[in-house]
């Protein structure tokens, strides 16, 4: 399953979810446009190839040493503390959940 087919899974899952908006719904093709919003704020996106969410630079760090997850990295090629592509779709639910309760509270789920 590619990211774009994992990411539809996700968009299934949330759609009852309260604040979240599907992607594509601002209608511009810019950062973001492909991503799961809460309240406006991004907490899973497909980017370059890969399932990319929002954690905390903590539980992103975990998550890299323990396999799961590989760094995402900006255009410049910088990693972003707070952004993981997660490598293991098993986990995909798991963490897309545990993004959203992060972006939406601004605290670890």
């Amino acid at each position: 399953m590619d990211a774009a087919d994992r990411l539809a899974v996700l968009v299934d899952a949330f759609a009852d979810a309260p604040g979240v908006t599907p992607p594509g719904v601002s209608g511009r093709r810019a950062f973001g446009s492909d991503a799961l919003k809460v309240d406006g704020a991004i907490f899973a996106m497909q980017v370059q190839g890969g399932l990319v969410v929002k954690l905390p630079a903590g539980r992103v760090a975990e998550l890299v040493a323990g396999g799961v997850c590989a760094p995402f990295a900006n255009g410049r090629g910088s990693p972003m503390r707070e952004w993981a592509t997660i490598t293991d779709p098993a986990r995909d639910l798991q963490l897309a959940t545990e993004a959203l309760a992060f972006v939406r509270t601004g605290r670890p789920g």
